[in-house]
């Protein structure tokens, strides 16, 4: 119980951390129609992944019983952000350090959900399906607005 709550409360903070970093980034235009523009909804992959490691890790801290679901969702966003950049699909909008940082917690968050390391209800083949699909649909997103 002692190393959930201590890894959920990593998971927690770094999410804090890096959600204030990329939202700090964001630039908010003055005309109206840049709103609608591609360029600043792009501005937000990476604040949807730090919210991504937020939930998961209120959830790892509560033991929700989705936990491994949504880190899971999480891992696989993060792993398919640096993949799609790497192939050319997408340019992504995460900085080099936090990708690091955020790859380190999608390698542990994908190891947790899969292997049910603190006994919170194991993930079946079509919710790690649909945690794939649903992370690919979250990065390509905010691409192809």
């Amino acid at each position: 119980m002692k190393k959930r709550k201590f890894l959920a409360s990593a998971f927690i903070v770094i999410a804090l951390v890096l959600g204030a970093l990329f939202y700090s980034e964001i630039v908010f235009p003055v005309r109206l129609g840049d709103y609608f523009k591609s360029e600043y909804y792009n501005q937000f992959g990476p604040l949807a992944i730090s919210i991504e490691l937020l939930i998961a890790g209120i959830y790892l801290f509560i033991g929700h019983p989705k936990t491994n679901f949504t880190m899971a969702l999480f891992a696989f966003t993060t792993i398919l952000d640096p993949l799609f950049n790497l192939i050319g699909l997408i340019t992504s909008m995460v900085p080099i350090y936090s990708m690091i940082i955020l790859l380190c917690c999608a390698l542990i968050a994908i190891w947790l959900a899969f292997t049910n390391a603190f006994n919170l209800g194991r993930i079946s083949f079509i919710g790690a399906f649909g945690s794939f699909i649903l992370g690919s649909v979250v990065e390509l997103f905010f691409n192809y607005l």
